[in-house]
């Protein structure tokens, strides 16, 4: 199993040997630090611990800063591992975009945009209401939330609401190209996420 952490940069477009034109993520993925690994036989799971990112001592808890050996990051994460994986790594170690390799099939998770308090046009793809005579100002409205008969709103009903800031996990992307000097990892397709935002890469 091959993992880091990045943040989002930018799109842009990848030229092939044979000159075709990919569409690419670029993802910023300096050299993560193995702050910990679990084990099974004391922690119960196996898991390895990965920091990320440089932070202030005094930006960071007592207890947090515990967590962190050998540095002070702004970010950990765990990579749980699966009972057939064998951990390649120790504490103390580093791990860089040069674990992974073109045409490397991956998994991103990473946060998506926040768009704040949305309706059900844009929120749900609702169609609004009629275009036809007598519309006024009920054209991007969600119409009855009821049933008829009920006297309440059913669980699970879509409404307008605030849209955006989920996780989201998007599998059987693939590695066009890996720049270790300037730690870059260029994933065809489009991410979910601003610039800025912290990307997991995960292959198994």
């Amino acid at each position: 199993m091959k993992f880091i952490l990045g943040t989002k940069e930018n799109m842009a477009e990848y030229f092939s040997e044979t000159g075709e034109v990919i569409p690419v993520s670029i993802v910023s993925a300096p050299p993560s630090v193995v702050t910990r690994i679990f084990e099974k036989s004391k922690d119960g799971y196996n898991s390895v611990q990965v920091g990320f990112g440089v932070q202030k001592k005094e930006r960071i808890t007592k207890s947090r800063a515990g967590a962190m050996k050998g540095g002070f990051y702004k970010t950990l994460k765990e990579f749980k591992l699966k009972p057939a994986d064998t951990v390649s790594v120790k504490e103390g170690d580093s791990i860089d975009v040069s674990v992974f390799a073109p045409g490397d099939k991956i998994i991103v998770s990473s946060i998506s945009k926040g768009k704040g308090f949305q309706g059900v046009v844009k929120r749900h793809g609702f169609h609004g209401g009629p275009r036809s005579h007598g519309q006024k100002h009920s054209e991007r409205e969600p119409g009855s939330i009821g049933g008829g008969l009920r006297t309440h709103v059913p669980k699970g009903m879509r409404m307008a609401g605030r849209m955006g800031g989920d996780r989201i996990t998007q599998k059987n992307l693939q590695v066009v190209f890996v720049d270790k000097e300037n730690n870059l990892i260029l994933i065809k397709g489009a991410i979910a996420g601003r610039r800025g935002t912290l990307v997991e890469i995960i292959s198994r």
